[in-house]
């Protein structure tokens, strides 16, 4: 996305953005940081333990010390060890923030109605990983 487009979907986000930020900020205390990549707000060393990343609108809440690692897609994830797909977390999260974009507070709703992160079947999570291995096709359907 860019130019207008952009800023345009980043205020249609703004409420989940505005949630994210929240969090994020309240976390800086106990050893989070923060800095601008992805498209996001991203709050590194985020202390609660859900494993990996979160996005919430443009803010992505990461409990490592950096997006820019290797982790397998959701479909290799549910075939378990050896993982045999892997993807870039940062650029995963990444395609999720294009998502609130373009969904912006239906976003939630419909990442739930499809099954959230707790399918492999879920189109946010392909598409996600489908635009972390090419840069591109972050849209669901």
């Amino acid at each position: 996305m860019g130019g207008i487009a952009d800023v345009a979907g980043k205020i249609w986000a703004l409420p989940y953005t505005v949630v994210g930020l929240g969090i994020g900020l309240a976390s800086l205390p106990f050893g989070s940081t923060m800095k601008f990549d992805y498209n996001a707000i991203v709050f590194n060393n985020f202390p609660v333990g859900f494993g990996g990343a979160m996005t919430i609108g443009n803010v992505i809440l990461n409990t490592e010390s950096t997006l820019n690692e290797q982790i397998p897609t959701y479909a290799s994830a549910a075939a378990g060890p050896p993982y045999l797909d892997w993807v870039n977390l940062g650029s995963h999260e990444s395609a999720h923030t294009y998502q609130y974009q373009v969904l912006g507070p239906f976003f939630v709703p419909a990442y739930l109605l499809a099954g959230g992160a707790f399918t492999t079947r879920s189109p946010f999570e392909t598409a996600a990983d489908n635009y972390a291995k090419t840069g591109s096709g972050w849209w669901p359907w």
